[in-house]
């Protein structure tokens, strides 16, 4: 069963750059404008992940940057699986050595069956590091 802890969170709020009501417990970037938007690509640099599900851009987006949260899963993961965003935001397991461009911000805390699943996490976007 997932989970998530809001009592010792960091949450911020930014402007949604498009509607992203998919992309609830995506991982999630900035844009250019500073706007917030779900992360494209593996290699993106994730500000955390969206707490909320923003229909239109210029809506209020809650982001979680580091704590516990809910999160979407791109495929099965399990318990302790070190995590970053895959091609579309979702949570992806992250090989140290292995996937050396791309940041590993989190660790599953539960597991999951296959993607589109819901886990938790204990995310750190604060200062992700790539998998060197």
């Amino acid at each position: 069963m997932a989970y998530e802890s809001n009592g010792q969170s960091v949450t911020i709020t930014l402007e949604a750059n498009a509607d992203l009501s998919s992309k609830q417990y995506y991982f999630v970037e900035l844009d250019a404008n500073g706007k917030v938007g779900a992360c494209n690509a593996a290699t993106d640099h994730p500000i955390g992940v969206l707490q909320n599900a923003p229909d239109a851009s210029g809506k209020a987006a809650t982001v979680l940057v580091m704590g516990i949260s809910k999160i979407n899963c791109d495929a099965a993961l399990n318990e302790g699986n070190l995590i970053g965003p895959s091609a579309d935001g979702q949570a992806d397991a992250k090989i140290p050595g292995t996937d050396t461009s791309e940041y590993i911000c989190g660790t599953m805390l539960t597991a999951t069956a296959g993607a589109g699943e819901i886990g938790s996490a204990a995310i750190n976007c604060a200062s992700p590091a790539r998998a060197a």
